[in-house]
């Protein structure tokens, strides 16, 4: 795999100078318990000067390999050229008019691109916002004026975002729920088909789920009142889950048997992550809508609701929108994403990464026994730790551990699972082999210091 850094001039290289975090970082740190609500938490508070290719440089000279590209954002880098250059151009002409006041082209050249790139060859139509969790919101406001039903559902181990609504739809407490309640009501949970926790095993996994999932919407709720099912095609918070195959297919001809509107939530897996452009293309699933954000557009804060047009154009002219939704330098940066998602064909690239990392995963598996599972495709992978692969009990201590001990040797890695037993590991798409290998080498190491 060539090293392609999307246009960075930072060198491609890890460098540890100071322990980590380190003085400046430290002294900010100060400053930053001082007036930022401690309620924001962050990962590793090391502070960031420049970031780029597979590398993010800190404060005090650190140089660390980069294995969670902002939570699947910096997919195309984090200083990429084209996103640089479009964003830049953009900023000089205008940064804002609001899109419902005055429009502009590039919210439009977007909206093209999606119809272009999402599932399907139906008409669509998008809608632009800011962030994920307003795209989810905004997918149920259209499911429901579309079918003028109420009832949502979604599954165990999902994440759909941190707002009142979002919060109802995601599955974990702890820290996304807990104290924050009471939350949006007629939202019902059902099982999904997390293979490698399947009472009767993961070749059972995905009809039996999709059975039982059917069999408590049709009891608990009604298919003739649900709006919407939503789901992540990759489960990402709840800790990079693959719902068993036949599960989706199944959920998907459910939907569509009771005029119930199916969506995709690829915040997360979307945009080449799991070397297709979107995750569920896998087995051939066709969404109703499709919600994105993270890696559209290289980092700056943009979303999606895309979908058929029927159902996107059944909310009434003002019933969609936000002041600073499909702001015009997103879009441009958005614009300079895709075309270097392109240009490079990212989606090979991630299928090499996946080929990289789960070769090297497998061999340190059969070394440790902490390792129950390893899962994931394109660069969206990760490991489940347990304490013990009998009962599989979950290990979060085990994954703490490791997440401390990689960021220590400069390798920025994170953690996840609705149990917190799960590294994920998120690689920009343009990472250098080599970078990928030495940060592969460091979890190795890691794992034997356990």
């Amino acid at each position: 795999m060539t090293e392609l850094t999307g246009g960075s001039a930072l060198p491609q290289e890890r460098r540890v100078v100071t322990a980590i975090p380190g003085p400046k970082s430290l002294e900010l740190q100060a400053r930053r318990t001082a007036t930022v609500a401690g309620g924001v938490g962050s990962v590793l508070p090391v502070f960031t000067t420049r970031a780029g290719g597979g590398v993010i440089e800190d404060v005090d000279g650190n140089s660390l390999i980069d294995f969670g590209s902002g939570i699947a954002v910096t997919s195309v880098g984090a200083s990429a050229e084209a996103v640089v250059r479009r964003a830049s151009a953009q900023l000089a002409n205008f940064t804002h008019t609001c899109f419902m006041v005055t429009p502009y082209e590039g919210y439009v050249e977007v909206c093209e691109q999606l119809a272009e790139l999402t599932p399907g060859d139906h008409a669509k139509k998008s809608a632009l916002f800011n962030s994920g969790a307003e795209a989810v919101e905004n997918a149920v406001k259209i499911a429901r004026a579309y079918t003028k039903r109420q009832a949502v559902v979604v599954f165990d181990h999902g994440y759909h975002g941190r707002t009142n609504l979002t919060m109802a739809l995601t599955a974990k407490n702890m820290p996304y729920k807990h104290g924050f309640g009471p939350f949006a009501p007629e939202v019902y949970r059902v099982p999904v088909a997390y293979g490698y926790r399947w009472p009767t095993g993961a070749e059972n996994c995905g009809p039996e789920a999709a059975a039982q999932a059917i069999d408590q919407i049709t009891k608990q709720v009604g298919a003739e009142n649900v709006a919407a099912i939503i789901i992540e095609p990759v489960l990402g918070e709840g800790g990079f889950i693959e719902p068993a195959k036949g599960f989706l297919p199944a959920i998907v001809k459910f939907a569509n048997d009771n005029g119930i509107v199916f969506v995709a939530d690829e915040i997360q897996s979307g945009f080449c992550r799991t070397g297709q452009w979107f995750a569920c293309e896998d087995e051939g699933i066709v969404p109703d809508l499709i919600t994105t954000a993270k890696g559209i557009a290289g980092g700056l804060p943009l979303a999606a609701v895309t979908g058929r047009a029927e159902i996107m154009d059944s909310a009434h002219a003002g019933g969609l929108g936000g002041t600073y939704g499909g702001n015009p330098v997103a879009c441009a940066g958005a614009l300079g994403a895709i075309e270097t998602m392109r240009e490079l064909d990212l989606n090979a690239k991630a299928k090499r990464i996946e080929e990289v990392m789960k070769g090297r995963l497998s061999v340190m598996q059969e070394k440790f026994p902490v390792i129950g599972d390893i899962r994931g495709r394109g660069a969206m992978i990760a490991i489940e730790l347990v304490k013990d692969r009998e009962t599989k009990a979950p290990a979060p201590e085990a994954a703490g551990a490791l997440a401390k001990a990689c960021h220590a040797e400069g390798l920025l890695v994170l953690t996840c699972g609705t149990y917190g037993n799960v590294l994920r590991f998120l690689p920009p798409l343009v990472i250098g082999e080599d970078l990928l290998n030495e940060g592969l080498d460091i979890i190795e190491a890691a794992l034997g210091n356990l």
